[in-house]
């Protein structure tokens, strides 16, 4: 994983609200008016990027942006408007579980004929749209686990706990490179990709972006600890099954070993977290704060309505032939292809 001390660049503005926020931080422009963020669609592409810019200042940053612009009062207020509109559309657009057993338990269910992204790749899928799978999933990956950091300090007793365990393994158990970001790099070389972190952000879809934009926007609020808390369960407890048939995927594919090892990785390692996430972060959470229940049950259940909205997108555009991605992915090289066909 290529890293940049100075931070991703700041990527090419996808309507007057991206365009203006990012303008305010190369200190070019004023920030986008109130009227202009009302009318941006919530789930559009100068919403969800402009809010993804927001929030990476609390991450990497960018390139050429000062550090002191994480906290500026004025980009803050943008920042919360963003934010009240998508997580008003999303309360309004997620069909929510009676209660946290029935959400944990539809998870917990796979579907006898899946249609999902993973069961595509792993069936059908070409090496080019795995390659554009990983380019988007790149913008969580190469910070996997950070978006969940944010809740440790608003955790304690067993949740606490149970939580930092899991973020332990995510973080390599104290080892470099076993860290899951490093790992996924490792993936994206594999299959041909640049590694820097945020190298893809131009190219990856609006629907992409509210996955990512959700995770922080649930981290960074105390308020919606128990969202998070969600989030995080629906992302373990249904990683062990999908990573199975990406890791599927990846061997027919002859995408490499390293690629095959980032989801063998995962298939072990959240068939464990499943469980701790469910009987110890969550009982835990709600042992000691039972008024969060709903919040958990919106937080597992807006995870779904994203990750099928992305679903979606991706199958749309590789069924009728066409590309994910907002820009084209250069080649995959010459001797990378050679080995993969051959495979």
């Amino acid at each position: 994983m290529e890293y940049d001390r100075e931070g991703p660049r700041l990527p090419t503005p996808r309507g007057p609200v991206s365009g203006a926020v990012g303008a305010h931080l190369r200190g070019t422009g004023p920030l986008p008016a109130p009227e202009a963020v009302a009318a941006a669609p919530v789930y559009g592409d100068d919403l969800q990027l402009a809010l993804y810019q927001c929030y990476e200042l609390h991450y990497r940053g960018f390139a050429g942006v000062g550090p002191d612009l994480e906290w500026d009062p004025g980009l803050l207020g943008v920042r919360a408007a963003l934010e009240r509109r998508f997580l008003a559309a999303l309360r309004a657009d997620t069909p929510v579980h009676e209660s946290v057993a029935d959400a944990v338990g539809a998870l917990l269910v796979e579907p006898v004929h899946g249609e999902g992204v993973s069961h595509f790749l792993r069936d059908e899928g070409e090496l080019w749209q795995l390659r554009e799978y990983a380019a988007q999933r790149s913008l969580y990956h190469l910070k996997e686990a950070d978006p969940h950091a944010w809740v440790l300090p608003r955790l304690w007793g067993r949740a606490k706990a149970a939580m930092a365990a899991v973020e332990f393994d995510e973080y390599g158990g104290g080892r470099a490179d076993r860290v899951h970001a490093r790992l996924f790099a490792d993936l994206m070389t594999d299959l041909g990709l640049d590694t820097t972190y945020g190298a893809h952000l131009d190219a990856a879809s609006a629907e992409c972006l509210a996955t990512v934009n959700m995770m922080s926007l649930f981290g960074l609020h105390r308020s919606l600890r128990g969202a998070l808390v969600g989030h995080f369960a629906a992302v373990e407890i249904t990683s062990s099954p999908g990573s199975r048939r990406l890791a599927g995927a990846m061997r027919r594919t002859g995408a490499g070993p390293a690629a095959e090892h980032f989801y063998d990785e995962h298939v072990e390692a959240d068939a464990v977290h499943e469980q701790i996430v469910r009987h110890e972060v969550i009982e835990g959470l709600l042992e000691q704060e039972p008024h969060l229940a709903a919040d958990v049950v919106f937080g597992i259940d807006a995870t779904g309505y994203l990750d099928d909205r992305f679903g979606a997108r991706l199958l749309a555009d590789w069924r009728a032939g066409r590309s994910s991605l907002r820009t084209a992915l250069p080649p995959i090289p010459r001797a990378r292809a050679r080995t993969a066909h051959t495979s």
